[in-house]
């Protein structure tokens, strides 16, 4: 690390550090959907061997498995963007942060009376304090945008599914009946 400037090189490791989980995340996303997809062509290729009584519609069942991986899939892609975009917001907030403090730091050792310097140190706790609660709720309210976005992906799937399944139900009991 440098001598000149501890908090750049401070961020920049945060930053690279944020990069290499990022990208841990879109890696393990990736062989998710990878290892989905695989399964369901395993699953496919298994039930087209078997013989299968003409009640069931396999076609429409593997139709709506290809659904539920699709919505999954975009999810988990919206899910990790969302952690990125949090991610990314948070470390201009370091960043930011890391400046002001320097900036402080540079203003606390001007030549003051002890109570000129205690009365700037309070005021600056408390610009500190308001500013670490507008990033907080900041961040939380990114990360709740995200977290329902793929879960409102995931519950309308739901709904379309057990649709689906009361659909194929009703066409497996008229062709019994």
């Amino acid at each position: 690390m440098s001598e000149q400037n501890p908090m750049n090189d401070a961020a920049q490791a945060l930053q690279a550090n944020t990069k290499q989980m990022t990208d841990q995340a879109q890696q393990m996303s990736r062989s998710a959907i990878e290892n989905g997809m695989a399964k369901m062509q395993e699953f496919s290729r298994m039930f087209s061997e078997m013989k299968m009584p003409a009640v069931l519609d396999m076609e429409a069942i593997m139709a709506a498995h290809r659904k539920n991986m699709d919505v999954l899939s975009n999810a988990n892609r919206v899910a990790l963007e969302g952690a990125q975009t949090v991610a990314r917001r948070h470390m201009e907030i370091l960043q930011q942060t890391m400046q002001e403090m320097s900036e402080t730091m540079k203003d606390l050792t001007s030549p003051e009376t002890p109570q000129a310097k205690a009365a700037k140190q309070t005021e600056l706790m408390k610009i500190a304090y308001e500013r670490a609660v507008m990033h907080m709720k900041e961040l939380a309210e990114m990360i709740q945008r995200t977290n329902g976005e793929a879960l409102g992906m995931l519950n309308a799937r739901f709904t379309e599914a057990v649709e689906e399944v009361k659909l194929l139900a009703s066409k497996a009991t008229t062709t019994q009946g």
